[in-house]
């Protein structure tokens, strides 16, 4: 995608912000969403964007960025809200995978 003439890049920081904020909020709403089903249907989830967060500068180690999205630390989230993956989802998950290879 030409990041040049990208309609998105014109949206000022404040209003990304606050929409970056009301997804991480709707995330931590949707606990059923799991992560997994997330990553194979969207080929991102919550690690993911603790991980984007942190490549945008975010100083914190990757626990402290995946607290920051989980609103809890990481293994109080999985312990509360994440199930075991089934072999279907960690197929789906590594087909999406592979197609974020190309961005």
């Amino acid at each position: 995608m030409d990041t040049n003439s990208d309609l998105l890049d014109s949206l000022p920081d404040e209003q990304a912000a606050a929409a970056f904020r009301r997804l991480v909020r709707h995330l931590r709403h949707r606990s059923d969403a799991q992560n997994i089903d997330l990553m194979g249907l969207a080929g991102f989830c919550r690690n993911c964007l603790a991980d984007w967060i942190r490549d945008a500068g975010y100083p914190g180690d990757k626990a402290e960025a995946r607290e920051v999205i989980h609103g809890m630390p990481a293994d109080e989230w999985k312990s509360k809200h994440q199930s075991p993956a089934t072999q279907e989802q960690i197929d789906r998950m590594d087909a999406s995978l592979k197609r974020n290879a190309a961005e």
